[in-house]
Order: structure tokens, then sequence, then C-alpha cells
């Protein structure tokens, strides 16, 4: 991977200028980086068997700068490209730099970033214009979500009636703390309505002050889909513990769903 990492690096022509930073599983590696016209940069390398770069989490990125860069709040995809070594398949992205810290080093939130009223105005509106925005790319399932609810929640899965482009993966490690950027959009596409606040909320259980705050800036949590979103969310993350994801959580996701059932 750092062969890899540093290879992308010398045919975007960019120098290598900060620590790296892995990604989940060490799927991905990234680094602040130099380019002699754009400045500061962010090279992110993605990783998967020969034969497996393909799909919606491969595209993602690609597929969202299309979308997305110049209308809302998310980095620039300055360039891209694809590689391949030794039975594996590489995918380098040249991002924008942005120079606002996180929100948290974990998706599960520990504590309360307590942030102003402007930070949530801001994400409402980016999160709204991305529901607006048309794709054929699919966040969430109907299939999935019958044959898995009842496996982990013993419940029906619920209809999605109500469905809405999604950022699809909206936790504080993918949120900055000023603006807000939102970064990350590999796994971004068509979800049911409520989703990404459910999504924020669930991985915030752990700090009330915040999931209070999360409930307050989406009212859409209070209807009959944000309910389904916040079923379908609460699913996918037991499955996620279940694999060794962030088990602390899975407490709070079970009293939630007891609470929504």
């Amino acid at each position: 991977m750092r062969r890899a990492f540093a290879r992308s690096a010398e045919t975007l022509g960019i120098t290598i200028a900060g620590p790296e930073f892995w990604g989940w599983h060490g799927r991905t590696l990234s680094s602040r980086a130099e380019h002699p016209e754009r400045g500061s940069c962010w090279l992110r390398v993605l990783t998967a068997p020969q034969g497996k770069g393909t799909g919606k989490i491969w595209e993602g990125n690609r597929q969202a700068a299309a979308l997305f860069d110049g209308r809302i709040h998310k980095p620039l995809l300055h360039d891209s490209m694809e590689s391949s070594c030794d039975g594996y398949a590489y995918q380098a992205e040249l991002h924008e730099y942005v120079t606002e810290p996180i929100c948290s080093p974990s998706p599960v939130l520990h504590t309360d970033p307590d942030l102003p009223t402007a930070w949530w105005d801001s994400l409402r509106t980016d999160l709204d214009h991305v529901s607006t925005v048309p794709t054929d790319r699919v966040a969430v399932r109907q299939e999935w979500v019958d044959r898995t609810v009842p496996r982990f929640l013993d419940i029906p899965g619920p209809p999605i009636t109500d469905w809405a482009t999604a950022h699809g993966d909206l936790h504080t490690a993918n949120l900055t703390a000023a603006t807000p950027y939102l970064l990350d959009w590999e796994g971004f596409g068509l979800a049911p309505v409520g989703y990404d606040a459910a999504m924020l909320l669930a991985y915030s259980l752990l700090t009330p002050a915040f999931a209070h705050r999360v409930r307050d800036a989406f009212p859409v949590l209070k209807t009959e889909p944000g309910r389904a979103a916040q079923i379908i969310v609460i699913t996918e993350l037991l499955q996620s513990a279940s694999r060794g994801d962030h088990p602390e959580l899975v407490p709070a996701l079970r009293l939630l769903a007891t609470e929504l059932s």
C-alpha cells in the first residue's frame, strides 16, 4: 500500500508533506501533500483485490464530485488515477486540503463539541440540497432491510416509503468543526428519508447533549419515515458491531430500538 501511495504521488506530481492516516481496516491510506500549482492537497489511496476495484465504494468520491463539488461544503476533487500491482487495484484521489479539524477522531462521539447554531444550519442546508439531487446509486436496499432487521432486532423490517439522496456515512468523524465540511462521499446514494440524520444520531448516543441537538436540528426523526430510518441505521450498526466495530455503542443502540418499537 505504501509503495502504491508513493507511486501515485509521483504520477500526480505531488510531494507528501504530512503523517500518514490509515482508514477502516487498512483499506485506505491518506496524507497531506503539496502540489506545485494547487498548494496543499489531500492524497487518498483506496485499494481492493484485482478485479474488485469497481462498484459503489470505488466510484463514490468521483461521482459525488461531479454532482456536488462547488454546490455544498465538501472538499473539491482535483484529480484521480487508477493503477494495479501484485494482485491489487489502487485508486488515488487528490482532494482539496481542508484545514479545519474534524469534530471527532472516531465515528462514535464521546465528547460534545458544543457546536454553534450556524454550524447546524449549514449542515442542514447542505443535506437538504443533497437530498434533492437525482442519482441511480443506492445506499440502502429494501431487500437488505427485510432480511436483516428481523435478525438483529426481532421485528419486521420497516417498508421504505420515502426515498432521498443521502451522504450515506454521516458522523462526526466525517464533519469538520467550523463550516462544516462533509467528508468521505464513497457511500452516498438513495436511502430512506431521514437516513443521514438517523446515522448522526446513532453514532452520538453516548453523548446525550449532542444527540439532543441532532433531534432538534432534524425534525424528520420524529416522523414515521424518520422512525424507519432510525431502525434501519440501528440494524446497520448492530451488524457492524457483530463484526467487531464499535461494540461500546451496542447497549445504547438497543435501548433506542426498544424506544422506537
